[in-house]
Order: C-alpha cells, then structure tokens, then sequence
C-alpha cells in the first residue's frame, strides 16, 4: 500500500506512456517482420535481410525486395499467434476485472501445502484410513481462490453453514454434497427445488422417499412411516414427545415452568401407551381431546410400565384447573395431527394398506435417499420431520455399532437445510461431535447466527459451531457480531506503507521528493467485507488448518450436470417456462 501526501503529475508524462507503447508495438512488428523475411531468404533464396536496423531502413526506403510466398507464411502464423496472445490478454485482464474485491484476502489466507486435511490428497488419506470407498474423496466444499485447489470435508467431518438467503446454498452446497454421497442420504428443507434437482441422479443410486405431509413438493403418500414404531421404551417416548413440544411452537413463544414440561411427560406418557397397543399415533391426539379417559394409564400398567401409569393417573385425577391447563398444553404439541392430509403419511389408510411402509433400519443400509419436507408455521409438520429424522440417524448409529471399528463402511450423509425451520433437533449440539466418528457426516445448513440460538440457545449454538470440523459462511449475513468473530479468526497481516513528499520545483517540475516507509497490522477480512462477500465465494474454518477463501462451486459445473438439468426437466413443474 503506498499514499502520496503531494503528487504532481509531471507534464508530457500521458505523451510518454503513449509513445512508449507505439514504439513498443513497432518493435515487435519489425522483429517479426525481420525474423519472417530470414526465413523466406533462405528457404526461397531471397535477399538477405541482414541486421534489424539495416531491414527496417530497406523496407521504409524501398531497397529491400520481400522474398515472397514462404516469408508470408511465417508473418501469417505471427499474426495468429499474436492475435491468439492479445485474445488470452485481454481474457485474463477480463477475468481479474470481474473478479471480486474480496479475493484480495486470499493471499493472507491457507493456500497451497497449508490446507493439508482438506485437499484432495488429505482428504483421500482419511478416506483410505477409514476404508470408505467413494467416487470423491470427501464432502465437496469448493475451490481455493488462491491456487485453484479443490477441498473436501473428510468422512468423519461434521459440517455447519451458515449462509444468507439467495447466496446459493442449495444449489453451490448441498446438491452437489447429495450427489457425491456414497451411501444412504437424508435431506431436510422447506422447498422443493432440492428434491427436483436431485432425485434423479439419486434414484440411479437407490430408492427415493419424499415425505411430504404438507405438500410442499406436492407429492402423494404412496408410502408412509409409524413414528410409534421409534417408542421402543420410555427412553424414546420422552425423545418424541421433546420434537413435538420443540417444533411445533414459534422459537419466541413464552412457555410455563410447570405446564409446559408437564404437558410433554403427559404426550410422551400417550405416547408409549399407543405404541404399546400398536395403536396408531392420532389415538394420542384422541386421548388428549378426551382427558377423563384412563385407558391408556390402564395400557400402561398392564405392560408393566408402572411409573408412567402413575404419572398419567395423577394427571387424570388432578383438579380440573390444573389437569386442563397440562392437556391444554400437550394438545397443542400434538396440533399436527389434527391434519387429515399429514395423518396418511404417518398412519394406514385402511386395514388392508399395501402402501409400503420406511423403516428406517432398512434405509441405512443402503443407498436410498430420503427428502423429508415441512413448512414453517402453526400448522408445521416439523414435529415429523424431526422425528423421521432422528429416527434414521439412530437407526444408522445403531447399524454402525455392529461394523467394523464402529462406523458406517458407507457413511450415511444428512444435509439439514433450514434445520432451525423444519428439524429443531434440541439434542443435536450435544451429538454432533459423536456421530463424525460413526461415518454419520451431518451437514447443518442455516440463514443466520440468530436462527440457532433461537432454536438451541446462545451456548447451544456455540457448542454446536465449535463441535463442527467444517465450518463454512457463505456470505447474506449482516450481524456484525457473528462478522467480526468470522474477521478475528481469519487473522491479521503486516501492511506496509510509503508516504512520499515533494518539495516545490521550478517552472511546474517537482522538486526533490523523499519516501518515508511505516509498517501497522490490519484485517485479512473485515466485517465489511464479509458483510458484502457476493455469491461464489465462502470463507472456510477447519479444524487444524488456517482459514481459507473458497470459490463455491454450482451443480453446473460440475460432473453431475446434465442428470440434474434431466432431472429438473422431469419433475420441476416449472421447467417448462425456464
């Protein structure tokens, strides 16, 4: 960086720069010229053109005789290669011109033999040493600016994004991730173009579930999923209960120290009993609009679960104030179920329903994909999509412990776009870390900082940010606090700067003019730059290595592109007008 406090442009320097150039262009004509007119001499036995300066003076005077067909060749062929030079030129300067502000950083940042585990080479060694057979060494994350390497998460590696909106995360991050996945997938989201782009590729692979109980994508139930079948003892009904009491209010909604938690022991209580009776799950939404019916305490006890028979019985016969207000509150947990349209995902449509049925023990052994879709809203059903959800990364957890080293030979991926909307899992922070080491690779994609301390809390959000081994920020954010703990891991670098000053001259000159050189320390990247990082670009946080700027790379360009584009066609109703 150099400043100037006095700069006086010095008169005729425009004229010099310019002659520069033209005398610079005509030197190169000439040697050209010279050099095609030898080899016409002595292939034609035309004169010799002898030195430069003796040429070019024959040629302006007209005493040098130009030796004809093959010395117009070889001026063709410079012409070419200097009309091919000045195209790549003008390129390149193109290329730079359009290339972002940001990019500058790049040169402070991880580059070359210091991205190591997430190169290629790296990438590929953690794969050999986990014995994961895949197409691609890893989770694909994009391109270093600086040196053009592509990087991977490795198989054992969890991911959190943070990406704001339209900055390309469906299309730069998780369509490509689903794609490259050597095994099962399991997809979350709000919309439906992930599905459209992908389901073709993937159903090549392995069969392909849509849950879609409230039609985003607007698929039909040819198939559907007990969540009873996941309350296999109290343990797990407390589990389901929680993703119904966490996804079915606003993440601001005020809640009760007592009915609250009491209305989720009482669903979780409903809960195991229909899964003990082989109920369907609507029969919990009955019992609730029904609080004076004790026949699912009495189910209970007569499968030996005596302590959440109790429980339920005196909730039963607690006063009607009290037993009202904790039905009241688990009624509204289950809210979901009201909905005739999602219940055909979750229960028989008739005695003899031969629609097949997801179990989720099946699917991850092998390399199916499972998209399950929700709206955000009262009437969510993030409580199932949550649920399913859970109910497979633990069927995967649970398959993997009978592998070798305890681990997925084929690692299971599960890309949680918009989780903090559609799959507020309350326990995944405490998890994270864990299932990197059972082949189960998460990718938990969200808008903001804010969106997961409003599902997880301030140190819940932090603990699962630091559990992460991948951590990339895509740009569209515009919280200052998040962007200027992104600046303060990126680092600093040393600048240098000059200021020059110029004494008064004489008749317009410049005088004598002296250079002083100071040094201070300045961000790689400030808050205002990663507040403006446009679409392509990311910052990448990896365990172990120096952060690293990143080109993102759309499905487009990449090897999966004309599947994605038939895919598109097939299934996107709106494929036809774009």
């Amino acid at each position: 960086m150099a400043t100037e406090q006095q700069k006086e442009p010095r008169p005729g320097d425009a004229w010099v720069k310019e002659a520069a150039l033209i005398g610079a262009t005509l030197l190169v004509v000439a040697c050209g010229a010279w050099i095609a007119a030898g080899f016409g001499a002595s292939a034609d036995d035309g004169p010799d053109p002898g030195s430069l300066v003796s040429f070019v003076v024959g040629l302006a005077t007209g005493t040098y005789t130009w030796p004809g067909c093959t010395a117009n060749a070889y001026v063709a062929g410079e012409l070419l290669v200097l009309a091919a030079a000045a195209v790549a030129a003008y390129r390149i300067r193109l290329r730079r011109r359009r290339r972002p502000d940001v990019d500058d950083a790049a040169h402070h940042l991880a580059q070359g033999e210091e991205l190591g585990r997430l190169s290629a080479k790296g990438a590929a060694a953690t794969a050999a040493r986990l014995g994961v057979r895949s197409r691609v060494p890893g989770v694909l994350i994009g391109r270093s600016v600086r040196g053009r390497q592509p990087l991977y998460g490795s198989f054992e590696d969890m991911h959190v994004d943070i990406w704001g909106p339209r900055t390309g995360k469906t299309t730069r991050r998780a369509i490509p991730a689903i794609l490259d996945a050597p095994g099962a997938v399991l997809v979350t989201s709000n919309k439906r173009d992930i599905v459209d782009a992908t389901r073709g590729p993937r159903g090549a692979r392995g069969a392909v579930w849509v849950f879609d109980p409230q039609q985003v994508a607007q698929e039909e139930p040819t198939w559907w999923w007990n969540p009873l079948s996941y309350v296999t003892d109290v343990a797990r009904a407390r589990k389901l209960a929680e993703h119904f009491a966490s996804g079915s209010r606003d993440a601001d909604a005020s809640t009760d120290a007592y009915f609250d938690p009491a209305g989720r022991d009482l669903l979780a209580n409903l809960l195991l009993a229909a899964a003990t009776a082989k109920a369907p799950i609507t029969q919990v939404y009955s019992w609730l609009a029904n609080p004076k019916d004790d026949s699912p305490e009495r189910i209970l006890r007569g499968a030996g679960h005596h302590m959440p028979a109790d429980a339920l019985f005196g909730v039963i016969t607690a006063p009607d104030k009290q037993r009202g207000g904790i039905y009241g509150v688990a009624q509204q947990m289950a809210s979901c179920l009201v909905n005739p349209e999602v219940n055909r995902w979750v229960t028989p449509v008739a005695e003899d329903d031969d629609r097949p049925e997801l179990d989720p023990a099946e699917f991850v052994r092998g390399e199916g994909t499972l998209y399950s879709l929700s709206r955000e809203g009262s009437d969510s059903a993030g409580p199932l999509v949550t649920a399913l959800t859970v109910a497979v990364v633990e069927a995967a957890e649970e398959y993997a412990g009978s592998q070798r080293g305890g681990r997925l030979a084929k690692p299971l991926l599960g890309v949680l776009d918009e989780a903090a909307n559609v799959c507020r899992w309350r326990a995944l922070p405490d998890l994270y870390s864990h299932y990197g080491s059972r082949g189960i690779v998460l990718m938990t994609i969200l808008q903001s900082w804010a969106q997961g301390v409003e599902v997880w809390g301030e140190r819940g959000m932090e603990k699962l940010w630091s559990a992460a081994n991948v951590r990339v920020y895509g740009g569209g954010v515009s919280d200052t606090r998040f962007l200027g703990d992104l600046s303060e891991l990126a680092g600093e670098y040393d600048v240098r700067e000059f200021t020059a000053t110029r004494e008064a001259g004489f008749a317009g000159w410049s005088g004598n003019r002296t250079v002083n050189e100071s040094h201070r320390r300045d961000r790689v990247l400030k808050v205002s730059d990663l507040g403006a990082m446009p679409p392509g670009r990311a910052l990448v946080l990896a365990s172990g290595t120096k952060p690293v700027l990143v080109e993102t790379l759309p499905w487009w360009q990449g090897p999966h592109a004309g599947a994605v584009r038939a895919s598109l066609t097939r299934h996107d109703p709106g494929a036809a007008r774009t």
